[in-house]
């Protein structure tokens, strides 16, 4: 039997990511892997930050932690700093992990909410009970451990340089079969019949056949969208900002083990640590500030040497009404954009990757398996979507037209169920799929001063002073604890010492991993 032909249209990591997995798990003898892209043709190549979920999939693909740390100029990441979100001169940390422990079998924030509704009880900031949140702070690292209580209740990820994760994947892809073709798609001929695609055509004369197309071409989607016309949901009025400058700069000091997200009165500024730079860019709203304002204020804030001239990148907040049409699956920005405030560009490839082999028809009709694919993909991007219209909407903000416009713009319903439940009974809906779980939510909402307007009653049973001397108590145990810790920087530097070989990729629930 011949090989069935998989084309994959574009490289970056969507596409390089798509090919290592795609070769790893697909029979050799019964499927043929090809990638074209071109030299010519540049990627975004700005997504430098990570969830716990890339060491899921690297190690599915058997990559080694520490050949990867290396290759890539990774760091730790154990989550995102916000700043200036719920107020000026505020800041808070979503960790990789939860808050707390449940107590008598209820959730830890209902006991510190109550102590909050108190005034006459002093207490902490919701971040100083995340194990996470403190390692970030004191600049400590260690490992997840499932055998001790505390270690197995935060995860971390990386920071990474994703230009060098893609070439770094090309290897692993190619080393494995897949070929890659050089070359510019000026075409797409389809089928009379179906309607599926049959070929696509080059500029100078080739054709490349194939029976399955994955469209990585980014903003273009030159496959999804532009042959297949397959619309785009347009959330631009929920999630304003349409523009990013983004330019390197050397590294100040030791490595942060967090993202920094600083808002901005248009936008808002990401700030990444890697081994050998810091990554730099302002995302922001054309509507309410000019490019240049943008740009003076990204160069003047540089805490290094600019590195490279500044990348100009424009994009529209949404996603493609269907990821799979026909026989082309579209992954990465291809798919669609979600803005990188909570580092979620490469989950969503992955879980593109990840659900179409689970997916994959073997033979016969594959309708069925297609509307279960593009349910589940549209499940992911709309949690993610209102997971991130919560960071512009519940802010008290007000300094600026960008912010008031957020706060009082219209959610969507799905959202202000969320809102509401909280506001009224400091409750966090659950759901068993999608990626952002309850300590996600109970970040941004505490983090960024939304009041709740109650919590479970059955913690008074307790009493307020009990519960307020229990939560210094756990306040200053992590302290204690996190600083017997080593050294973040110095635990990198061990790992990338030591010989390839030894893979640490613990699993986790946390942060939604399913």
């Amino acid at each position: 039997m011949e090989a069935k032909k998989i084309i994959i249209l574009g490289g970056g990591t969507a596409g390089w990511m798509t090919a290592a997995a795609f070769a790893r798990f697909l029979n050799k003898e019964m499927y043929s892997i090809s990638l074209i892209e071109s030299d010519q043709i540049g990627t975004i190549g700005v997504g430098e930050a990570t969830i716990p979920h890339i060491r899921y999939f690297n190690n599915m693909l058997g990559i080694d932690e520490r050949e990867f740390l290396r290759e890539v100029s990774a760091t730790y990441k154990l989550g995102i700093q916000f700043e200036n979100w719920g107020a000026l001169n505020s800041s808070y940390i979503h960790p990789f992990g939860s808050h707390g422990y449940s107590m008598f079998g209820l959730d830890f924030h209902h006991y510190w909410l109550s102590v909050k509704r108190h005034n006459e009880f002093a207490v902490p900031e919701f971040d100083s009970f995340s194990l996470a949140c403190v390692m970030a702070r004191f600049g400590r690292f260690d490992f997840p451990d499932a055998g001790d209580e505390l270690k197995s209740e935060f995860s971390y990820a990386y920071h990474i340089d994703a230009g060098k994760y893609a070439r770094f994947l090309r290897a692993y892809a190619e080393e494995k079969g897949v070929q890659r073709i050089e070359g510019v798609v000026e075409g797409v001929i389809g089928s009379n019949g179906s309607g599926c695609i049959e070929r696509l055509a080059f500029a100078d004369g080739r054709n490349v056949t194939g029976d399955w197309f994955i469209d990585c071409s980014g903003f273009r989607a030159t496959l999804i969208g532009g042959h297949l016309g397959v619309g785009f949901d347009d959330w631009s009025k929920w999630l304003p900002c349409d523009r990013a400058i983004a330019m390197p700069c050397t590294r100040n000091g030791e490595p942060l083990l967090y993202t920094r997200a600083i808002a901005h009165e248009w936008g808002w500024q990401w700030r990444i640590p890697l081994q050998n730079r810091t990554g730099n860019g302002i995302v922001y709203s054309s509507a309410f500030v000019s490019e240049q304002v943008v740009l003076d204020k990204l160069m003047n804030g540089l805490d290094g040497a600019r590195l490279a001239d500044p990348n100009f990148i424009r994009f529209k907040a949404g996603s493609r009404t269907k990821c799979w049409e026909k026989n082309c699956i579209a992954i990465g920005l291809a798919s669609g954009f979600l803005e990188p405030l909570e580092s979620t560009s490469i989950y969503l490839i992955q879980q593109g990757i990840l659900k179409f082999l689970e997916y994959f028809p073997v033979a016969g009709d594959f309708s069925i398996l297609m509307d279960a694919y593009n349910k589940e993909m549209d499940l992911e991007y709309n949690r993610i979507k209102d997971f991130l219209i919560l960071h512009y909407h519940i802010t008290s903000r007000c300094d600026s037209e960008f912010w008031q416009y957020c706060r009082n713009m219209e959610v969507p319903e799905s959202l202000q169920q969320k809102i509401n439940l909280f506001t009224t009974a400091g409750k966090i809906e659950h759901y068993d799929y999608g990626l952002f779980m309850s300590p996600s939510w109970l970040a941004v909402f505490l983090g960024q001063g939304a009041v709740a307007g109650g919590y479970d009653a059955r913690v008074d049973q307790h009493g307020v002073k009990k519960i307020s001397l229990e939560l210094q108590r756990m306040k200053s145990y992590l302290e204690s604890y996190v600083q017997n810790m080593p050294q973040g920087i110095n635990v990198l530097n061990a790992e990338l010492e030591c010989a390839v070989g030894v893979r640490r990729f613990a699993s986790s629930s946390l942060y939604g991993v399913n």
